[in-house]
């Protein structure tokens, strides 16, 4: 399991960096989304993973793994949209979003931990393809409680859905660091 914990940490950190520069270049301009428009963001991603996935090849030159990094980051934003609500204008400083990225992925983190000590990292022998139709999965449950304005009976909130598909992308991105396809 810690080699779980440094790997997850390594991905992290790629998809932070990334994050980082991208606030420098549009600062949290992403602070104007609605949380729909968030989960439209990472089906777009998650939709051409598995395009790409079936077909096997690329028209604009960029590959599965690229997209991983964004469901990641746009599920942290989603996170945070959840939590701070939407605005009409940017209300943060690049500084504060970061802060935030940090305290969701950790959260996010921690509830890796538990499930994968629970399920006995069963994710290790998955096939990448499973975690996009699950990402997929996750989408589709995403915008059913969207569109119930965020109610449940008893299933979880938005909140564990975006928090499953950063781990799942997080797992899909470990697999391809050790030379999984």
């Amino acid at each position: 399991m810690s080699n779980t914990s440094k790997q997850y940490d390594a991905v992290i950190a790629r998809c932070r960096d990334l994050f980082v520069k991208k606030m420098k270049d549009y600062g949290p301009a992403w602070r104007i989304l609605r949380p729909q428009s968030v989960t439209d963001q990472i089906f777009i991603k998650a939709k051409r993973i598995r395009t790409l996935e079936v077909n096997g090849e690329t028209k604009v030159g960029e590959g599965i793994w690229p997209e991983f990094i964004g469901i990641i980051n746009y599920g942290v934003m989603g996170l945070v949209q959840l939590e701070r609500g939407y605005s009409d204008t940017v209300d943060m400083t690049a500084e504060e979003a970061l802060a935030l990225y940090d305290r969701h992925i950790n959260a996010t983190k921690e509830l890796m931990i538990a499930k994968n000590t629970d399920y006995g990292e069963a994710w290790r022998d998955m096939r990448i393809s499973s975690y996009t139709d699950l990402i997929l999965s996750k989408i589709q449950r995403t915008k059913e409680i969207e569109n119930n304005n965020g109610n449940t009976l008893v299933s979880e909130g938005i909140d564990a859905n975006y928090q499953d598909m950063i781990n799942y992308s997080v797992f899909a991105l470990i697999k391809h660091d050790e030379g999984a396809e």
